[in-house]
């Protein structure tokens, strides 16, 4: 960084600590309401969700065949089975846009092609199976099959455009991929494919229990599962211990634990950082004690307008939803007069970004795809909610 642009950072930081009123009520309270936030996170996101993911992520770079991910989300690949596979891999990731990144990161990395790459990322949050029946049952089943079917058929547009708009990089980085490629077939791997698919396995179910959350019902299945998780999540444990005493040289580990560390440090200070704005702008969900006031928000979803699923869409792009949370909140959004348009709109484009998630993408595919992605993704649920509001008054 040049000595001009640290001067102006600098500068920057001075001008703000100088004019900003601190001791204005709504600014003091949506400071502490970004750290209150970001405090909310570490304790119920990070050490259950997103850990997970970047051990994951680490064990994507270093142990999952190369040639199988170019087999099957190369831009050389199959593109039927890799937007079929890549659409519905949420429907049993019960990961938050967050959660997904170091996933993302991984295949992406790896040799994934961007669209099969990109709609995996928007699927992952998007399209988990206990969000979309807890929707159907809190809201209704006419908007839980609305989410479903608009996420899978986003996921697969969103990545079909941006693998049209950015062919020619595809080209260009597809010479690369033909090589390592090439490369990758000649690697015999030290573990048969069934041990690989068991350690993967066992890695993604203790993600899946680890995380999972509380359901509205207290009696039931998900509730039952809810009180057994962390025995479930510590059996699991002590499986992938056994695999990796049994199955792993040492230095296959040093090596996985270097990689997750190298996915925790892209990673981590950009969330981090994400939280916090998101928690200064918006509040905590359901405080409305940001810098925005909520009433605003409620005041501009009403009916089924452009403008009214445009806003959804937006506000919902911006804010940070931990998995499941969105269903209670979008259910006192549409009790103070929320249209239902908008609240698919905000369904469809909340769960999958966020201004945290923005931070990251970026920071792995570069600004213009970044930006690409979320104009997009507001776009096509803007367009949804304004189908579904007409249909279904």
């Amino acid at each position: 960084m040049s000595n001009w642009r640290q001067l102006a950072l600098i500068g920057s930081g001075f001008l703000l600590a100088y004019f900003v009123p601190f001791s204005h009520p709504r600014i003091s309270r949506a400071i502490l309401e970004g750290f209150y936030m970001l405090h909310d996170y570490a304790r119920e996101h990070v050490l259950f969700c997103l850990i997970p993911a970047l051990f994951i992520a680490g064990a994507i770079a270093n142990f999952v065949s190369q040639a199988s991910v170019l087999k099957y989300f190369s831009a050389q690949a199959n593109q039927w089975l890799s937007y079929a596979v890549a659409s519905v891999s949420g429907a049993v990731l019960a990961v938050c846009s967050c959660t997904v990144l170091p996933l993302f990161a991984g295949i992406y990395q790896r040799g994934a092609g961007l669209g099969p790459a990109v709609a995996f990322l928007y699927s992952g949050p998007a399209i988990n199976v206990l969000a979309i029946i807890l929707t159907a049952r809190v809201l209704g089943w006419q908007l839980g099959l609305a989410r479903a079917a608009g996420a899978v058929t986003l996921s697969v547009v969103i990545g079909l455009v941006m693998a049209y708009l950015y062919r020619r990089e595809e080209e260009e980085r597809a010479g690369v991929v033909a090589a390592q490629m090439a490369a990758a077939l000649k690697q015999r791997d030290s573990r048969s494919g069934s041990q690989t698919l068991l350690y993967f396995t066992t890695m993604f179910t203790i993600l899946i229990f680890a995380a999972w959350g509380k359901p509205a019902d207290a009696t039931g299945f998900w509730a039952a599962v809810y009180h057994l998780k962390w025995y479930l999540t510590a059996a699991f444990l002590l499986i992938l211990a056994y695999m990796l005493r049994k199955w792993f040289r040492r230095d296959e580990i040093v090596s996985w634990m270097d990689a997750t560390s190298g996915f925790a440090v892209q990673i981590l200070p950009l969330l981090f950082a994400g939280v916090l704005a998101a928690g200064l702008l918006m509040g905590r969900p359901g405080t409305g004690a940001g810098l925005i006031p909520s009433r605003w928000v409620v005041a501009a979803v009403g009916g089924n307008s452009l403008r009214a699923n445009l806003v959804a869409s937006v506000v919902g792009a911006l804010m940070y939803f931990a998995t499941l949370t969105e269903v209670p909140i979008l259910q006192g959004l549409v009790g103070s007069g929320m249209g239902r348009g908008p609240a698919l709109a905000l369904l469809l484009a909340g769960p999958a970004l966020s201004l945290p998630s923005m931070l990251v993408i970026r920071k792995v595919v570069g600004t213009k795809k970044m930006l690409t992605y979320v104009a997009l993704v507001v776009t096509m649920a803007t367009i949804s909610g304004m189908v579904f509001g007409a249909i279904a008054p």
